[in-house]
């Protein structure tokens, strides 16, 4: 695997935590564990949009992994 196909590969995980904690936020009923999943979630988002931007760095700077 390359380097790049890791980091994507990396990226869709994410992306499904994310996805996991917003679905346990909304029907979770206790509030705190609510407002820390949704805080939980808010750091992961964060995550997810600096590894898309380092994506698009690695496509820019590195050909041969654009469109892995």
């Amino acid at each position: 695997m390359t380097v790049a196909s890791d980091v994507k590969q990396c990226l869709a995980s994410l992306k499904g935590i994310e996805a996991s904690l917003s679905s346990l936020a909304l029907r979770t009923q206790d509030h705190e564990t609510k407002r820390t999943l949704h805080e939980t979630m808010m750091v992961v988002s964060e995550v997810v949009t600096d590894l898309k931007t380092r994506v698009g760095k690695l496509e820019r700077e590195e050909f041969q992994y654009k469109g892995f």
